[in-house]
């Protein structure tokens, strides 16, 4: 309504004289030009709000002045944008902060608590948290500021390999909580030194310099190393060390670090490796045996590869090799003593003085020409006497015998097992042909399979005894240059074949069950020793069926060999006439030839086969 107004009054004066309004600089007279400027145009370019407000006009170029003026002098103050600003001010609670903005901002004290000298004057970086709150005032974030540029400045040490302070807080599992540029970043404990830390806690609370190694930006997580600031200078320390170095120098050196293969040595910025064998002359279970850590030693230099910076040391060769110092008067026959120290299946190491070793071989631990296992005759760390068979100080070698010790048992074998003497002997051992056994310390002999027993089929020895198990045996065979006996067992009893030659002759009739019914015929047991086979055609009973498995009745021997435990029956022979008498005359023919002594037992064995061939119908 007031804007209506006024234009209505303006338009009815429209050729008054325009007069000055309130609140309007009254410029000079203007000229005829100005005065005659059209009304309409005026209107359009007037300020009411000024006018209203009662601000005074300004001049454009003075307006651009000031505007000019602010931009110099007053920062734009961006979210997320860090500043540096000016501690102007301290209250017992806020820190005035000039960031030179249109006001200044406050910063609770509670953000400076890492920096309790904070001063009127000191610069720090600050980020806008509020741009007004409810009084209008600016509020800023010290904090959030150094999280963003600890940030920048952590990806910026990463990216340029820089040098880091940080500040170690506390222990972690598998290291140490680092504080660099208010981020906590992890420490591994492999990274803390180059040597093996034993006290973590030996570090809390230290500011100590580090590399950033890694950084996981989606954990937000930061890995340091002081290691690797001094791996750098440790190598470079290495070379210049190792130029300097010569075969056969000997340097003082710590013990750093024992393992089960040697010791890592520190000769003062080089680490070198004494390795087990180079200990000493004596041979060694573990390293610990001989050093400890932290122990101070001299070492000798026997080789290095300057450009692996690996360098190879010995203990033992500081002193004499202990063959030098072995007894000159020492020779071949003369017994020593001394410790087992290694035992394999060929023999056993005895150390007969310290880093002297022989070698008992194990077929001179015993007589016997059956050989063992070493362990079977002595234990590591056992003490043993033994006669040195071979000494080679050259070479270094020498080879010792325990057997030698005693006396050999073969020297008069002939008087303590002539042939036919009868002993007890214990298996030692198999084959596929016989049984070893020993008869004393050094006398083996062997039984042969088929001198185990008159009766049994025997396939292997494990059949008919075991290791350990006592046996009667006989002496058949004595060779002394070969150094061999053979055995037997079966000759301990006489032959029972003898007794059946006679019991089971052919033509005597024996009762038995068939225990078995065969392809071509049967089989039946007269004792435990005796099996005899009665072919098909000497099953049938008189009415003309056959005897079945299990069914007892008479038969009469056809057939006995007693050289190879053959006995042939017939069930037909005891009620077929025609067989009796084929039988009968056999059995008298073989007497007679027998009784006049011209035939052999090759000649009765021919004369059954024929009886048995017609028997069964063979031409």
């Amino acid at each position: 309504m007031a804007e209506e107004n006024k234009n209505q009054e303006v338009q009815g004066s429209e050729n008054a004289e325009i007069q000055p309004v309130a609140g309007m600089e009254t410029k000079s007279q203007p000229d005829a030009e100005v005065q005659q400027q059209d009304p309409e145009q005026f209107l359009k370019e007037f300020n009411w709000h000024n006018y209203e407000e009662g601000i005074d006009p300004i001049d454009d170029q003075k307006l651009e002045e000031f505007e000019k003026l602010v931009a110099e002098n007053f920062v734009d103050t961006l979210n997320d944008e860090v500043v540096t600003g000016t501690v102007i001010n301290l209250t017992d609670r806020d820190a005035i902060i000039d960031i030179n903005a249109k006001s200044e901002g406050v910063i609770s004290l509670n953000e400076f608590r890492y920096n309790p000298d904070l001063k009127v004057g000191d610069e720090v970086e600050v980020l806008i948290d509020v741009r007004e709150d409810a009084t209008g005032q600016l509020i800023l974030s010290h904090r959030k500021a150094r999280v963003i540029m600890a940030w920048d400045r952590v990806n910026k040490a990463h990216d340029e390999s820089l040098i880091v302070n940080g500040y170690v807080k506390c222990r972690t599992k598998g290291g140490m909580i680092v504080d660099v540029f208010g981020i906590e970043a992890f420490l591994p404990g492999s990274q803390i030194d180059v040597k093996p830390i034993r006290d973590y806690d030996a570090y809390v609370g230290k500011t100590m310099e580090f590399k950033v190694v890694k950084i996981n930006h989606e954990f937000k997580n930061v890995v340091v190393s002081h290691k690797a600031l001094i791996e750098a200078d440790i190598e470079e320390q290495k070379k210049e060390i190792i130029g300097q170095l010569e075969k056969g120098q000997v340097l003082e050196g710590t013990v750093k670090n024992i393992t089960s293969y040697g010791v890592f040595v520190d000769l003062g910025g080089v680490d070198g490796l004494v390795h087990i064998t180079d200990l000493s002359w004596s041979r060694i279970n573990h390293p610990n045996e001989i050093v400890e850590l932290d122990q101070k030693l001299n070492v000798v230099i026997l080789d290095f590869d300057e450009a692996k910076t690996r360098i190879q040391l010995g203990l033992k060769q500081l002193s004499k090799h202990p063959w030098e110092a072995l007894d000159e008067n020492l020779k071949i026959g003369d017994k020593v003593k001394g410790k087992v120290v290694v035992i394999a299946d060929y023999g056993a190491f005895i150390e007969v003085a310290e880093g002297v070793e022989g070698l008992i071989h194990v077929s001179e631990m015993s007589w016997s020409t059956h050989l063992r296992s070493a362990q079977d005759f002595v234990n590591v760390g056992d003490e043993v006497e033994a006669q040195i068979l071979t000494l080679d100080r050259e070479d270094r070698k020498m080879s010792l015998g325990i057997k030698q010790l005693t006396p050999d048992p073969w020297t008069d074998i002939t008087s303590k097992y002539p042939v036919g003497s009868r002993h007890t002997g214990i298996v030692r051992n198999f084959t596929n042909f016989g049984v070893f056994v020993e008869l004393e310390e050094g006398i083996d002999g062997l039984i042969y399979i088929s001198d185990l027993s008159w009766t049994k089929k025997i396939k292997h020895p494990s059949e008919f005894t075991n290791v350990g198990d006592k046996l009667e045996v006989v002496v058949l065979e004595l060779d002394v240059e070969g150094r061999k006996l053979s055995l037997g067992h079966k000759q301990t009893e006489s032959n029972p074949w003898d007794k059946y030659e006679t019991e089971f002759a052919v033509g005597t009739t024996h009762t038995a069950a068939i225990s078995e019914i065969v392809d071509k015929g049967a089989t039946i047991d007269f004792n435990e020793d005796i099996t005899a086979f009665v072919p098909q055609r000497h099953l049938e009973k008189e009415d003309g069926s056959k005897l079945k498995q299990g069914e007892t009745a008479e038969f009469q021997i056809i057939e006995f060999n007693k050289e190879f435990k053959r006995v042939v029956a017939s069930h037909t022979a005891i009620h077929r006439e025609e067989e009796q008498q084929i039988v009968k005359q056999a059995q008298k023919k073989a007497a007679a030839q027998q009784s006049q002594g011209n035939t052999t037992m090759g000649d009765v064995n021919s004369e059954l086969q024929a009886l048995k061939d017609k028997m069964e119908g063979k031409k």
